[in-house]
């Protein structure tokens, strides 16, 4: 098609996941399989690479914004942007479960965490008592510096003895067949369970040099 070398790109296609090292293709394809194309970077400079009019440029491309541009009859085309994203992403997946505490009162809030290392995409699932009434609340912190770390605290407001029991994260890399899950139990009890008895008065009087005792019974 002459009035358009380029074949239309979905949305989708635009914005390119890669992990880092990795080569991937910027999908820029010709109407002419006889098209001679040239790959401009966002300073509007030509990258060198490998062109198949089927599937576009594949090679190892820095991340950034790239068109893709062609003459037909004189006349300059130019394909819609594509911007590539380099993702960090290791092999395995490090993960780490995390609660300030175990055991709860009702009505007090439970914080557990879930963190993800050097690896920038994951999907991460939780499995705790109060998920079907969606009881929790949900909060992802993305931290670069000092060491790329992905932090997923989970909060449920209000708990009640029905929070009892494991709460569970489930991470699964992005692009690999590789998933990791840790799990910790949590304990709500419906009142404190710990009662002091001291055996002494609320104001009491020592001697000089006198050895006095404070005792307390604990149940």
């Amino acid at each position: 098609d002459p009035d358009m070398p380029f074949v239309p790109s979905i949305p989708e296609d635009q914005f390119i996941l890669v992990e880092e090292g990795d080569p991937t293709v910027i999908p820029c394809r010709t109407s002419d399989p006889n098209a001679q194309v040239t790959l401009i970077n966002s300073l509007d400079k030509a990258v060198y690479a490998f062109y198949d009019s089927k599937q576009g440029f594949i090679g190892n491309f820095p991340a950034g914004s790239y068109t893709c541009k062609t003459m037909v009859k004189g006349m300059e085309f130019k394909s819609d942007e594509f911007l590539i994203y380099i993702l960090r992403a290791t092999s395995q997946l490090p993960v780490e479960i995390e609660a300030l505490k175990t055991v709860y009162k009702t009505g007090e809030t439970i914080v557990v965490t879930c963190v993800v290392f050097d690896n920038e995409v994951v999907n991460l699932q939780w499995n705790y008592p109060g998920k079907v009434k969606e009881k929790g609340l949900i909060k992802l912190d993305d931290i670069k510096v000092p060491s790329q770390k992905l932090v997923y605290t989970l909060t449920i407001p209000e708990a009640s003895v029905k929070d009892t029991g494991d709460y569970e994260c489930t991470a699964r890399h992005a692009t690999k067949e590789v998933k990791e899950n840790k799990k910790v139990v949590i304990t709500v009890h419906d009142k404190g369970f710990v009662h002091l008895e001291p055996q002494f008065s609320p104001l009491e009087a020592v001697n000089l040099h006198e050895v006095k005792n404070f005792v307390v019974d604990v149940q």
